[in-house]
This record gives C-alpha cells, structure tokens and sequence, in this order.
C-alpha cells in the first residue's frame, strides 16, 4: 500500500469504512458492519473522455490511479432537522466523517473522497475542487465499485435506462443474467425501455447474506449528474457504478467546482432499519425554500382510473388522425363519447372528494392534443393551456373552490421535454390563476427528439428545473415516469411525489405479483415517496368493465397501503360508485392522514410482510397498516407505542377468514375495541392481504 489506510467509524462503532491507496495509487474503501463484511476491498476512480471542444493535442487522463495521499481530515456532525412533510416530526442526522485529499502527479490534478459514516450505513463522493488543471471534462464512466463478500440473496429489477416500471425478482446474485436473457423481450412492452446488461440492475438495490445482514445500495443528491445503475461482475460479485448515458454515448459534462451523488450502502442486521432509516434524506442539502407553507399533504381522487382500465378515453374525439396545435378546429368535429375529463364527470368527482374530506381532484385529459398524444416525432404535443370543448376550466375550478376542494393540475409532456419547457412558464402562470397548487408531470415515451434516456444528465437537470420552477409559483410536483427520487425531497419539498416504478396502472395491464408492495417500501421508497395510487376495491376489472385483469390485493390489503407506502400524496384511485358500495370500508381511507409525527416499523422482511404504525400529525390518533405478499400469515402488533393512561378507540379492516388475492379478495370484516398501551392485536392477513386499523384517543 502507498500510505497508512485511514479508518472512520460511525458514532456508535457498528459501522467501520477504511480507505487506503493499492500500489498503483487506485483509491479503495472496505466497509464491516459489526465485524462482518459489507464490502472487501472496493476501487474508486472515473474514466474520463476526450473533450472534443479542448485543445488540440491534449489528451484526457483518468482518474483512476497514480494517486497520493496529500491529507486528511475527521469530524463529527450531529442536528435534529425538521421535514416539511415526512414519517416523523424530526429526523437526526448523526454522523462522522473523513475527507480524503489525493493528487495524481502525472496530471497536477487534485481530488477529494469524503466519507460520511452513520450506525446504519454510509455514503461516499468524489469532490472536484476548482483547479486550474481540472476545468471542465467529460466522463466516459464512473467506476465506484461494491464488492460483495458471498452470493446474496438479491431483490432485483433489470438495469434499464429509461423505466424502473418491472416486477422485482429474488435470486443469488449469480442468477440475475439467466433471469434478464430469460426475459429481455417481455421487457420490450413498456412503452420506453432500455435494459443495457444481462447482469445490470437499479438501485436501490436489497440483498440479504445468509448471516443475516440486510444491505442496500443506492445513492443520494442526484443532481446535474446521471443516474446510476450498478453491473455485476459474476466471477468476483463486484457490482460497479454504470452511468446513464447521453445521445453519444457520454455520462457526464462536469464543470469544476463540482460534487457527485453520494453512493450509500445501508446495512443493518433488523429489517426494520431498512425501512425507518434516513440514510438518503440525510445525504441532502437542508430546505432551499424559504416559506413552505403552501407545500401541504394531500389525498386526492381523480379522472383517471377509467381510462387506464380502458372504458373511457383522454381524447376528445376520434374525427383526425392527427392534430396540430393552434390549427385543429375541434368545434367542428365529432365527440367521440368516451372522452372521461368532461365538465359533468369532474363534477361529479369534485362532489365526491368534498363529501369525502379529499382535498384535490386529478383530471387526466383536460387539454387539447391526446388524439395523436404518444408514439411519434412530434415535439409540439401540448399547450397544457388550451381545454377541449367539454372541459369549462373557469366554470369547474370555481365549483371546486365553492366546495372546498383544488383541482390537479395533469401535464402530460409525451416525454418531449423541449416542448414542456418551452411552455412551462405560461403552464404555470394559469394554474397560479385558477388556484392550482399541485401538478402530475409525465414523460411517457421515449424522449423527443429520439436518443436522450429518462435517466441522463441532460432530463435529470430538466425534471429539476421543473421542480425548482414551480417552487417559484408555489406548485407541488407529482413527476411521473421521471427518474427514480434520491432524498431530493428535502431540499425542494414541493417534490411531494414520484413514479418512477410498477405502480397500480399495471394491475389494468395483466397485474402485479402480490410481493410487489411489500418489496417496493425497500427498494425505490429508499429514495423518497411513491404516487403508487392505491385503494381500489373493485378488484376483478371483468365484472365492471371489459378489462380481464384482476388486482393481485385483496380489499384490505389496498387499505394497508396507505400506512405501508409512505406518501404525503395519497390517491384514492377507484371510481366513486365502488366506493359508495363499500362505504363502510371506505371509512379508513377518510379517516387515515397522509402526515405524520412518529412512525414505528413493528415487523418486516423483504417481499414477506411489512406493519407500520404512524401517529397523525398533531394528534394522539394512530393508524396500523400491514401486507403480506404470497403467503398468509398472522400479525402481531403490540401497543407499546399508545400513550400511557390513555383509552382509545380502535377500529380493524382485516381480511374475512375465507378471504384470497385471488378467489375472494372482496372479503373484510371491520371490529371495535376498546384499547391501551400494552395491548396486543392479533391479525390474519389473507394471501395478498393485509389490515388496516385506526386508533383514535379518546376524549
């Protein structure tokens, strides 16, 4: 080795992440979590490309190896902060760190490696300082590496640059390339996919070791930067950082000063800790917003659900095979009668949400231009300004307000982002004249104009800008099919929802394994909350529509994932007639808050089962979720969190004793009680079940 390896724990000494130089000058880092290995030894270093804009003769060196150590240094950082929405009313940021200077002689250029190192994990950067022999460059590949020390257990989706939109899959590490070979033209169906290995997979990535550690490896504060994918090396189970590429193939345009994402790794040995921990948000810079005021959690109904599973449409008429903004005269054509964001059925849905206590209503079609919407080289789709005819934007945003609710805003981009950009301004400025304050982006499609990824640097930077514009017109932002959240939340709290994974659309589209919802709270909720779009109760989409696809949850399994998929923007996704059918089930979704003071993670394992209880913000009043995957099993949960001396009363949704995801997924029973702290529930949870209780103190 060249030089001494400098060694950082974490406050509690769980956590030890040493980092050395190999004789080669490569940089390297282990990490051991209470003495068993997360990492062995793991290289650090980027691949840079030529810059076709630099000096004639110069040649790119990468920052790989022939580095020395130059200093180093260590400090302890310990705050409280408060999230403007989130599981818990404060949240620690306990952690110590290392700061690792290096030069590279041949090249005069410097580098910092900081280390930050909690008793759940760790997250590591490179940091370019501004230097005269390190402008501006380009990176060819990014080549952190995460070398595993056996074949763990994976929970795995393919590495893809364009759609996190697949099912998870368990294997050995070893058995991530015959499933993604097996596979690859099923993948194909998404209407924008891009897997680029047989070994490749997405972060956050869950694994298990046969001794009983839970590690996942994800990353933090992705910004102006590409997202990161990781590709296993099957021969050493080293998993390596693989970049998304740009048009050309480049993964990064860097100007100096500049830090990278953070790369982390969580590990504990309590599949709890996967859950509750803030490895993520904690990587974050605090709140760039000054007044958060207007930022607010939010359940929300909406046009939507009925053209998903096919009976009606987003547009408005079927008399032209394509339109053209500013030039289709829609007065003079046909409805075609199945066009869903009318003028009538918004009301409708806005009577529902008041008589409800829903706070917004979605409508999905409102604008101009869904005729010819998706599939073509047309960078003028919408205006997101122009209603169609059927669709009194003034009429219904005052009925909504004369009721007590907000309309939400829907900008469906076809994934041509110039075009969104180009508009986005006046987007904005009708929303703020209206009294929108939330809108649903999407990016459906491969990006126009063709050969930019959902995943580069380039759309990364645009679905920030989006982010940090409609901040400036107090817009919160639900991003759909946009990039995975990395704790970017925290900063911009009016990011308020994401995508970015297999959501409840699919159960229309062949359904989702019944695993999926409690897979998805370890792995893409790592990064900040999901718009899963849960609550429905219809479940056979047969015996309502001409849709043959079932939802794989029973009734009150999707009552438990309004606990279990942590989000300040709840949907209740079905139509409003099968909720009146089961109103009194339909009691928990307007009773369950969407804010929250404390939460406790009270059992868990990944695609087995997760129970969750939360404690409402600014009340003594809990809710219980809990959802099992494949098997049945009975929940125990025990009320030690309850306030002691205090009575509550408490309401359970639990799954019927003959009730089945897929025989009888209708079947509940709802029981009260009276409860205290110290109280056990016992609770059968159905094959693709789940429970929801409510626990109110009493006054």
């Amino acid at each position: 080795m060249i030089g001494m390896a400098q060694t950082v724990s974490s406050p509690n000494g769980n956590v030890t992440v040493k980092f050395s130089l190999t004789n080669d000058g490569q940089p390297t880092y282990e990490m051991e979590y209470k003495g068993k290995t997360v990492c062995k030894p793991s290289h650090l270093g980027l691949e840079l490309a030529k810059d076709k804009h630099a000096s004639k003769g110069m040649q790119e060196t990468d920052l790989m190896k022939g580095f020395k150590e130059t200093g180093h240094k260590t400090s302890t950082f310990d705050e409280t902060w408060k999230p403007v929405w989130g599981e818990t009313a404060t949240i620690r940021n306990h952690y110590n760190e290392m700061e690792v200077s290096l030069n590279q002689p041949s090249s005069k250029r410097n580098i910092k490696i900081r280390f930050r190192v909690y008793d759940y994990g760790m997250g590591l950067r490179y940091e370019f300082p501004q230097q005269e022999e390190l402008n501006y460059f380009v990176i060819k590949e990014e080549h952190t590496q995460f070398a595993m020390a056996d074949n763990h257990t994976a929970y795995w989706i393919p590495g893809d640059y364009d759609t996190q939109e697949y099912e998870y899959q368990i294997t050995p590490l070893t058995g991530i390339k015959d499933i993604i070979r097996r596979d690859r033209e099923k993948y194909k169906s998404n209407s924008s996919t891009t897997v680029f290995s047989d070994t490749g997979v997405q972060t956050s990535l869950q694994m298990k070791t046969k001794d009983g550690l839970y590690i996942n490896i994800h990353e933090a504060a992705c910004l102006d930067y590409p997202t990161m994918h990781l590709n296993l090396d099957e021969k050493t189970l080293t998993f390596e950082s693989w970049l998304t590429p740009d048009a050309v193939g480049m993964k990064g345009f860097i100007q100096t000063p500049f830090n990278t994402p953070w790369r982390t790794v969580l590990v504990s040995d309590d599949a709890r800790d996967m859950l509750s921990c803030k490895l993520t948000l904690n990587l974050n810079e605090p709140c760039k917003i000054e007044d958060t005021s207007w930022i607010h959690p939010t359940k929300y109904c909406g046009v939507w659900w009925d053209m998903i599973v096919g009976r009606k449409s987003w547009s408005y008429t079927n008399d032209y095979p394509s339109v053209r903004l500013g030039e289709t005269d829609y007065s003079k054509c046909k409805p075609n009668g199945t066009h869903g964001a009318t003028t009538a059925e918004v009301k409708r849905y806005i009577d529902f949400a008041a008589k409800n206590g829903l706070q917004e209503v979605l409508v999905e079609g409102w604008n101009i231009g869904w005729e010819d919407w998706f599939g073509h080289q047309k960078l003028d789709v919408f205006d997101f300004v122009t209603p169609y005819p059927d669709f009194d934007i003034k009429e219904l945003n005052e009925y909504a307000h004369s009721k007590g609710v907000k309309l939400m805003m829907h900008h469906e981009t076809s994934a041509s982002a110039i075009n969104y950009e180009r508009h986005l301004e006046d987007a904005f400025k009708l929303m703020n004249k209206y009294g929108y304050d939330a809108v649903k982006t999407g990016y459906v499609g491969d990006i126009i104009p063709r050969g930019e990824y959902h995943y580069s640097q380039i759309m990364n930077n645009h679905y920030q800008r989006v982010v940090e514009e409609a901040a400036k017109h107090h817009i919160m932002v639900n991003a759909h099919e946009a990039t995975r959240p990395t704790g970017i939340c925290r900063t911009w709290p009016n990011l308020v929802g994401n995508e970015s994974a297999r959501g409840t659309e699919y159960e229309a589209f062949g359904g989702s394994v019944p695993y999926h919802t409690v897979m998805l709270p370890f792995t893409r909720l790592q990064g900040g909350p999901m718009d899963y779009t849960p609550g429905i109760f219809e479940t056979k989409l047969s015996e309502w529509s001409q849709n043959q696809s079932f939802v794989h949850s029973t009734l009150c399994g999707q009552l438990s994932l309004y606990l279990v998929m942590y989000s300040p923007l709840q949907m209740a996704a079905d139509l409003p007639e099968h909720y009146e059918k089961y109103d009194d089930a339909f009691q928990f979704i307007r009773d369950v808050a969407c804010d929250w003071d404390d939460s406790k993670y009270i059992e868990a394992e990944p695609a087995k089962y997760i129970t969750v209880a939360r404690k409402a913000k600014g009340t003594d009043n809990w809710f219980v979720g809990g959802k099992t995957g494949e098997e049945a099993r009975n929940a125990v949960v025990k009320l030690d969190f309850l306030d002691k001396g205090k009575k509550y009363e408490c309401t359970i949704y639990q799954d019927a004793a003959d009730a089945d995801y897929e025989k009888n997924p209708k079947a509940y029973r709802i029981t009260k009680r009276t409860v205290k702290r110290g109280d056990v529930l016992k609770i059968r949870e159905a094959r693709g079940g789940g429970f929801a209780v409510s626990i109110m103190a009493k006054k």
